[in-house]
This record gives C-alpha cells, structure tokens and sequence, in this order.
C-alpha cells in the first residue's frame, strides 16, 4: 500500500494533511495517535469509504485513480461499528460476504475462520442473539472470510474480553506469516507493541513519525531505575551524577537512563561497588504509550 501526499477536507476541516505512508507486504503496521487524528479517514481513503480531496492511493501497484475496484476486493476491514444483518445466521453472513467480494461459495474457508475465532459452536445462531464480543469476532470473520491481502484493523478489539484479544493477536501472527499485510489502529497501546513491526504516529491529519517499533523504542524510550537505601547516603560517585537525583532525604536514588549514558545494571553495580546500603532496587522500561505522549507533544527524541 503506498499512499502521497493524501488529502481530505471537511468544509473547514482538515482531516488528512498531505499524508505519505508506504506499507510493505507482509507487515503489521500499527497507525496510532488519539480521536479525531485521522486514522479512520485514512483507512476509509483507502478503502473506497471516504472520498479524497486530492493526493494518490496505490494497492499492489495499482493507481486506484486508473481502477478504482479491482484491487478492493483484496482488501478487508474490521470497522469499528457493527454493521451486518440481524436476521443472517453467522454462517450466512459470511457466505453473503464471499459473494461481496465476488468470491464462490467455499464452506471450507468459511469453517476455517470460524473455528479460528471461536464461533464455529454460534455458526447457525442468528446474529442479533450474539453477544457483544462474539458480534466483534463476527466481524473480524467477515474481513478475512475472502483471504484478503491487505487487512485493516480499525480498534478490532474495543470493548472485548482478553480471551478474544489473545485470539486475534495469535491469528494476526497467522495472517503475517502467510504474507497478509496487517494495518492495526488501536487504543490498546499494548496491543501495539505485541503485534507491530512498524509504528506510525497521526495527529490533525498529520504523520508526525513513522519508525520500526524497535528503534522507536530504543531511540526515544528510557529505563528508570530507582534503588532504596537502608539509611540516607552522602556524595555519590562522580560517575553517577549524570541523571542521578537523591529524594527522600537521600535514602532514594532515581536514575534515567538514555542513550548515551550508562545502562542502568551499570549503575546499580557502580552503588553496590561504592559500598552504599542498598535496600530495594526497582526498574521500569519505557512503553509505547510513553512514546506515543512524548511524540504528541513534540519530544521527538532527535538528537
């Protein structure tokens, strides 16, 4: 999927701002920022939902300008709002579904999705007596029922049981490993960091960032160390006073550590070889989330 310089207005509003993005095959992209930012106008571009204002979509190579359709049909969307028929059986609904994408009956695929996201026990219910999370997991079916090759996840999993978030992080696993490209938006921000090989960052309609998840995290995130003293301690060793803070009356050492600096085991171990009374010792590493504010509020971590 490649994407330039995309725009949509609304009136006054800007809702996409000369977006670019190139997803490559294969690949589960994680497109975050907070409501309004522009994640489902984007994917609703791309998926014939929302009307551009100017820019280029391209789907396997395809100018969706030259065919609008074609590569559509290899493309499937989990949407955030329940939309089927309450009177379709589950079963029905995805052999209805096959017939949408111009696909012919196949009850082998339709039994195998079914039993990938648990529902093979409601295959006959009608889909108004579901209960919430298995009208979620309907959806999801349905998106995949045709084997698409491009898959938008638009917040699959809001409102669910963890059961089906375990569920469906299993199956998109599946889905990479068989060469479908994943394009997950999402709140669960650890959802995020389980599944993503790559991490674009959206606010206003704009792309702030887009990095492999990975470096993202090594490049802006940091390790907080922090290690409790029997009793208050005096100086601390030269070597520590870069992004060391004494609290609590100096019975508390609070250490960041950044690129750049020492790692933390190397500070702990620089305490315990300054002969200091070390009585508890707690780290904790930077998250996606903390990115994601960090980058929402302009600390790009640039250098």
């Amino acid at each position: 999927m490649d994407v330039e310089r995309l725009v949509k207005r609304y009136r006054d509003v800007v809702a996409l701002d000369g977006v670019s993005l190139s997803i490559g095959a294969g690949e589960i992209f994680a497109l975050l920022g907070p409501n309004g930012a522009g994640k489902t106008t984007l994917i609703g571009a791309v998926c014939g939902l929302v009307k551009k204002t100017s820019g280029t979509i391209r789907l396997f190579g395809t100018d969706l300008d030259r065919d609008p359709l074609g590569p559509r049909y290899q493309v499937g969307l989990v949407p955030q709002e329940v939309n089927f028929d309450p009177f379709f059986t589950v079963r029905e609904s995805l052999r209805i579904q096959l017939g949408y994408f111009g696909r012919p009956p196949d009850e082998q695929r339709i039994a195998e999705v079914l039993e990938a996201l648990d529902l093979t026990a409601k295959a006959d219910a009608q889909t108004r007596a579901l209960s919430g999370g298995m009208k979620r997991r309907l959806l999801i079916a349905k998106a995949l029922v045709h084997r698409p090759r491009l898959v938008f996840l638009d917040e699959p999993t809001a409102g669910v049981d963890v059961e089906l978030r375990r569920d469906l992080w299993a199956y998109v696993r599946k889905l990479r490993g068989e060469g479908t490209t994943v394009v997950l938006t999402t709140h669960y921000l650890e959802e995020a960091e389980e599944l993503a090989d790559r991490v674009g960052i959206i606010n206003e309609g704009r792309l702030l960032l887009v990095e492999e998840k990975r470096a993202l995290l090594k490049r802006m995130g940091e390790k907080r160390l922090v290690v409790g003293f029997a009793e208050p301690v005096g100086r601390l060793p030269d070597s520590l006073a870069e992004g060391s803070v004494l609290a609590d009356g100096a019975r508390r050492l609070v250490y960041i550590e950044r690129n750049g600096r020492p790692r933390a085991s190397e500070v702990l171990r620089a305490l315990y070889a300054a002969g200091l009374p070390i009585h508890e010792v707690e780290t904790r590493a930077s998250r996606l989330e903390d990115v994601l504010i960090d980058v929402l509020h302009g600390r790009t971590g640039a250098t």
